[in-house]
């Protein structure tokens, strides 16, 4: 018995449709933080990773490509890691921080591109801590006013994720 798993017809065309649509994107999001070959590799195993799920499951198929990719970046960074410090030395970047520094982007552009009314309350929720009421207080508002605000905003950064 073969430890490989043969993914069902449907199962691969939702793979192949997702990497056809996605593929490009994820590598251009990596290429800026790591070297275009180790890039391509990523990307790689990244859509290995995503094999065992269904395409048709996956709401939100950007986050969930990055989210993925970040992984397989932090592990390859953690395997180097274990090499030790001889080889270490040899590695121009540091994975681990390539992947902050990714997430980092990505939140600062879809922060970015908030309406101002929105922004607000999410930068002082996510960002400052600030509770709903304490927002409320500071800015003048109604709680639910702050509510219905982040409620937009988080839906703003569904948009951009899966735009």
């Amino acid at each position: 018995m073969s430890d490989v798993k043969e993914l069902k017809s449907d199962a691969m065309e939702g793979l192949n449709a997702l990497y056809r649509q996605y593929s490009r994107w994820l590598n251009g999001r990596l290429r800026a933080h790591v070297d275009p070959e180790q890039a391509a590799d990523v990307v790689q195993e990244t859509y290995l990773r995503a094999a065992p799920y269904s395409a048709g499951q996956i709401r939100h198929p950007r986050a969930f490509l990055l989210r993925i990719a970040m992984n397989v970046v932090r592990d390859e960074s953690r395997r180097r890691k274990r090499r030790g410090p001889s080889e270490q030395i040899t590695e121009s970047l540091d994975l681990s921080e390539a992947a902050s520094q990714v997430e980092v982007l990505m939140m600062k552009q879809v922060v970015l591109t908030m309406p101002p009314l929105y922004r607000e309350v999410f930068v002082l929720s996510r960002f400052a801590g600030m509770s709903y009421p304490e927002i409320a207080a500071a800015r003048g508002l109604s709680v639910k006013a702050v509510e219905w605000r982040m409620s937009k905003a988080l839906q703003h950064c569904v948009e951009q994720l899966d735009g």
